[in-house]
């Protein structure tokens, strides 16, 4: 479950490395698999200064659109945790860590790409899109 202060690794690519949780967002106290909550960027890639010309990358164009920067306060959603939680089949799921994918105004993933493992619960949370980004749902 995910709490006031706790850090949680970002897995998109979105170029945030490192997020803190400064507000849960269905106003609880904790946060599940498939929650929004309200998150400040711990640690950040550095953004490429220039960008432009015929060696600029995809990568670095899409760095440079996004722009995230330590300090900035952002929209999250939770994907892992590291509690164990019971599934409605009586089966109980934890993961390693705790990690979140960054989102933009409108609820819609920041980052074109998730890098890591998500939790079954966001289908039936209504997070399709992330779903199908991910690597491996379980």
């Amino acid at each position: 479950m995910i709490q006031l202060k706790t850090v949680l690794n970002v897995i998109d690519n979105s170029g945030a490395l490192l997020a803190e949780c400064i507000r849960v967002g269905h106003g609880g106290r904790y946060g599940r698999i498939g929650d929004s909550m309200t998150v400040v960027i711990r640690k950040a890639r550095p953004i490429p200064q220039n960008v432009s010309g015929p060696q600029a990358s995809s990568s670095s164009l899409l760095a440079a659109k996004i722009a995230i920067r330590k300090g900035e306060v952002r929209k999250a959603l939770i994907v892992r945790v590291a509690k164990e939680m019971r599934r409605p089949d009586g089966r109980y799921i934890k993961f390693d860590d705790n990690a979140c994918v960054l989102l933009n105004n409108r609820g819609e993933p920041l980052g074109t790409r998730v890098l890591g493992v998500v939790g079954a619960e966001l289908r039936g949370k209504k997070w399709g899109k992330i779903v199908s980004l991910a690597p491996k749902v379980v």
